[in-house]
């Protein structure tokens, strides 16, 4: 399966560029650019280089979600729950790797710290209404189209 292109420029010393773990991988892994281990407390966020700078095409965003491995065994997962790469941002990419757990984790050099998926988007112009059509739903909000509404 075959992409868009994306123009990548390694910006530290020792940046992996971003690498699929399967055929049908739909994110790449991101690699900590790191010149030694680094350690996050419990509860506590680093930001984390990635030593690398990226061209997203007008119409494409990239978004950075936590690696189900390290999020679901060692409560590492991206602060913001995903980050947001525009097209226009050309600087260097860092993931904020919060520490969940209650235990001290240690990212080192090379680990693979999240991953990146490349998706077009919508760009969408928001006009003010004072009527929204009626449906089903409704108001109704969380839980409203099960059990336990609120």
């Amino acid at each position: 399966m075959t992409g868009i292109k994306i123009a990548i420029k390694k910006c530290r010393e020792g940046a992996i560029l971003p690498t699929f773990g399967s055929a049908y991988a739909a994110g790449a892994d991101l690699s900590a650019c790191l010149t030694e281990t680094v350690t996050i407390a419990p509860h506590e966020t680093k930001f984390i280089p990635t030593g690398l700078m990226l061209e997203i095409p007008e119409g494409y965003v990239g978004l950075v979600y936590a690696r189900s491995g390290l999020a679901s065994k060692r409560g590492l997962a991206p602060a913001n729950k995903v980050g947001v790469i525009d097209a226009d941002y050309r600087g260097e990419v860092f993931v904020a790797l919060h520490n969940h757990g209650a235990v001290p984790q240690d990212i080192a050099p090379a680990e693979r710290v999240a991953q990146l998926v490349i998706t077009p988007f919508l760009r969408v112009d928001y006009e003010e209404t004072a009527v929204l059509s009626d449906t089903v739903r409704g108001a109704g909000g969380f839980g409203s189209t099960g059990r336990g509404a609120i």
